[in-house]
């Protein structure tokens, strides 16, 4: 299982805003794909005291091949929708997890 997470940090201005695209357009969009099994969508607890307010969404793949496709075919689209609606008031970094079992 291969665990693709995108931790992202936005303005605290915007975070209720935020977290509704998120719910009901990004994640359900990254789902449609067809390419991850599950979702997470998590609020961090404990702030690093920067600014903004940190999230982590979590979608699980089956094999790295899943991942990469989605990376090379959907990845740039819809991180370029992300962009477009909150523009400079958020940052945001991928990692990738194997379960190890």
């Amino acid at each position: 299982m291969i665990l693709y997470n995108i931790t992202i940090n936005i303005d605290s201005d915007r975070e209720l805003e935020f977290v509704e695209w998120m719910k009901f357009e990004y994640l359900p969009r990254v789902m449609q794909t067809g390419l991850f099994i599950e979702k997470r969508f998590f609020r961090l607890l404990q702030e690093d005291n920067g600014d903004g307010v940190n999230f982590s969404a979590q979608f699980f793949a089956e094999s790295m091949d899943d991942l990469e496709f989605y990376q090379q075919k959907y990845g740039p689209v819809i991180r370029e929708e992300l962009k477009e609606k909150f523009g400079s008031q958020f940052v945001s970094f991928r990692s990738v997890l194997e379960s190890v079992e």
